[in-house]
């Protein structure tokens, strides 16, 4: 039988444990919120236009994070983008079906090594807020005016009693409902500002630690905005307050899903 493979990044990593008795800790999926979309996003998709459909082949769709470098030959790559630490490295595909990416950086990336791809921009999860009305994740016991939200590899570095923050592990309907539920969102985690955004929620970017800015000016200015101002710390964030409102047009990118990767059963 025929499979369409969503790939995403979710490893396994080292966690420890709580328990005093077993202080070695195990290994468990990492479950960045972020990286859980893309499978969410394009199942949607998929049941939204065809219904109950099946894989028309073997294929795999690279979509939602900075994975392009998990591309392998063949595959089709649809809103997805490079990470910064990356763009000096030649992906290990030769042969990709592109059919969109989150920003003009991505797609100069791969233009300069040879691929062609469209001028059609934008992170899939910012369909979310049309996929999903923001009514169905707001929770009054999450309700706050303010929500911090770290890059992964940030979190240590935030206050954990801090009664604003989320831990971005957190299950991905958690994150949701508290993002949802928020008048402000601020912090790293690329998702959780692409999130905000997609449910018209102001949000302010904080500087990562551990990030390159490569892949939040990739977001930006994939969605039409160059020049944003990145906020050093919480306080500046809530200093600046959110961004100004999204205007990008979602139709490009809703139209050159691959929906052809599936068949009606």
């Amino acid at each position: 039988m025929s499979r369409v493979e969503l790939v995403h990044w979710n490893p396994r990593g080292w966690q420890r444990s709580g328990f005093a008795s077993s202080p070695s800790g195990w290994f468990r999926r990492v479950n960045n919120f972020g990286d859980l979309l893309g499978p969410v996003i394009a199942k949607r998709l998929v049941a939204d236009r065809l219904g109950p459909a099946r894989a028309a082949r073997n294929a795999r769709l690279v979509s939602v994070g900075s994975i392009l470098r998990m591309a392998s030959d063949g595959d089709t790559v649809w809103g997805t983008g490079i990470n910064g630490k990356s763009v000096g490295l030649p992906l290990p595909a030769t042969r990709l079906d592109v059919r969109a990416v989150r920003g003009p950086r991505t797609r100069q990336y791969l233009v300069d090594q040879g691929f062609d791809a469209p001028e059609i921009y934008g992170d899939p999860g910012l369909l979310v807020g049309r996929l999903w009305q923001r009514s169905e994740f707001l929770e009054a016991s999450s309700r706050r005016d303010v929500l911090v939200v770290p890059n992964l590899n940030d979190l240590p570095l935030f206050d954990s009693e801090d009664p604003r923050l989320l831990d971005p592990t957190s299950s991905l309907k958690s994150c949701l409902i508290q993002i949802a539920s928020s008048d402000l969102v601020i912090g790293s985690s690329l998702h959780a500002i692409v999130l905000a955004e997609s449910f018209g929620i102001p949000a302010r970017l904080i500087a990562s630690a551990h990030e390159p800015e490569f892949k939040y000016r990739d977001y930006f200015e994939g969605s039409g905005r160059r020049d944003v101002e990145i906020a050093g710390d919480a306080e500046d964030a809530l200093r600046m307050g959110g961004g100004a409102a999204l205007t990008w047009d979602a139709e490009p990118l809703l139209n050159a899903f691959p929906y052809d990767l599936w068949a009606v059963r």
